[in-house]
């Protein structure tokens, strides 16, 4: 059955002009529409998306994707308080996608996440649509193992029941992983279905974008002053589920036995808490480089280092996460230093050979796995081509994600309305 002419309504509740929108949304959205789905998308914007330079990028964008055949529509999120707003948005997108399912004959709902799944279950009741879950993580235990709720209470109760629902009615389900697929498939809502379609579709990055650039890493050594040194980067978000602390313990046992190695920080914001953590270790400012960097040149800094660094805190939810900096790390030839009991980062070491895994937080652990490490820098050449190959074959956006959510789509639609 050929996907050409079917009309998919893709809701999210991360905005296009969001960081996740551009690398998680629209490239996959883009790519799958030249195989002839018909994609309108209903996304939850940020309040900056609806003014000066925010409303600007907004209108390129939905001209963009209007001349490419996709029509885009677009609500604006509301965070707080928080319960009170997300329902608001909820039935707020409620209204809104019963009249593009109604305007656009739509044959599927691909819903992102939680919160778009709650809509698209009303509009499977209301029209019998089909409807992917596209899980992306454990919504309710994520919030738990973050301590910003318990375990019981209100939100985690509602979220728990939506979800359930939401895996009982969908006609397919995707995760970023594959360690935690059996694990839902032994929960009620799945275990008594033999229909339920399903995929892993990673977090996979643009490999098009991060590839290996020599003379990125000429010159972005060279501004930075780092002439030949190991350097070794992180590049995202700090704190939170990044164990930011532990990253910067692990340089520390990096420097007693490299002392001209270097920790290049991309993070966006609050450089001064990095600054903090390196001092009080005795790290001095020559010994790291903490900056921000615009989307558009990540890939050049990735390129200017030796090895990628993620730790990131291991509970029951992280089981769900595949962290796209992996991809980007991978697509850019650097080996990765992770941590185990992250989805599935534990086989991508053992299994793939493309790093080091840290299996707990100690000193003693981290020198053994900067050890290791160094068998990869040692043979720099041949590791930038093990880990580019790794790359194209699990993360590659289009001949991986994209082409595991066709089969998707393919599957989905082609089953019997019961």
């Amino acid at each position: 059955m050929a996907l050409e002419g079917r009309r998919v309504l893709f809701i999210s509740y991360n905005g296009l002009l969001d960081p996740l929108g551009q690398s998680q949304v629209l490239p996959y959205l883009r790519a799958l529409s030249k195989l002839g789905l018909q994609f309108t998308i209903l996304s939850f914007e940020r309040a900056t998306a609806f003014y000066g330079n925010g409303q600007t990028r907004r209108n390129e964008l939905q001209a963009a994707l209007a001349a490419e055949e996709i029509d885009w529509h677009y609500l604006r999120y509301h965070q707080t308080p928080s319960l009170p707003a997300t329902a608001f948005d909820v039935a707020n997108g409620i209204r809104v996608a019963r009249r593009l399912v109604r305007r656009k004959q739509i044959d599927l709902v691909h819903a992102r996440s939680h919160i778009p799944a709650t809509i698209a279950l009303a509009l499977k009741r209301r029209f019998g649509v089909k409807l992917i879950f596209d899980v992306r993580g454990l919504m309710a235990d994520e919030y738990v193992d973050a301590a910003h709720w318990q375990q019981g209470s209100i939100p985690y109760r509602l979220t728990k029941t939506m979800e359930r629902r939401a895996l009982e009615q969908a006609d397919g389900i995707v995760t970023l992983t594959e360690r935690i697929w059996p694990i839902i498939k032994q929960w009620d809502a799945v275990a008594r279905r033999s229909d339920v379609a399903h995929e892993v579709v990673p977090c996979c990055a643009d490999l098009d974008r991060f590839r290996f650039s020599a003379a990125d890493r000429r010159q972005r050594r060279e501004e930075l002053g780092l002439s030949d040194r190991f350097v070794i980067v992180y590049s995202g978000s700090i704190d939170g589920w990044y164990l930011t602390g532990e990253m910067a313990d692990f340089f520390v046992e990096v420097s007693k036995r490299k002392p001209e190695a270097h920790l290049l920080w991309l993070t966006p914001s609050r450089h001064e808490r990095i600054r903090n953590l390196m001092s009080e270790r005795g790290l001095g400012e020559s010994s790291y480089s903490v900056l921000a960097a615009d989307s558009t040149e990540v890939a050049s800094y990735l390129s200017a280092s030796d090895a990628g660094l993620a730790f990131i805190k291991p509970c029951f939810s992280k089981l769900a996460s595949s962290p796209t900096k992996y991809a980007e790390y991978l697509g850019c030839g650097l080996p990765l230093i992770i941590n185990s009991g992250i989805g599935d980062s534990d086989a991508l070491i053992t299994e793939e050979k493309v790093g080091a895994l840290v299996k707990e937080f100690s000193a003693a652990e981290y020198a053994r796995a900067f050890l290791e490490l160094e068998g990869f820098a040692q043979a720099a050449a041949a590791t930038r081509e093990r880990t580019r190959q790794v790359a194209e074959r699990l993360f590659d956006v289009r001949t991986v994600g994209v082409n595991r959510y066709a089969s998707l789509y393919q599957r989905v639609l082609s089953q019997k309305q019961v």
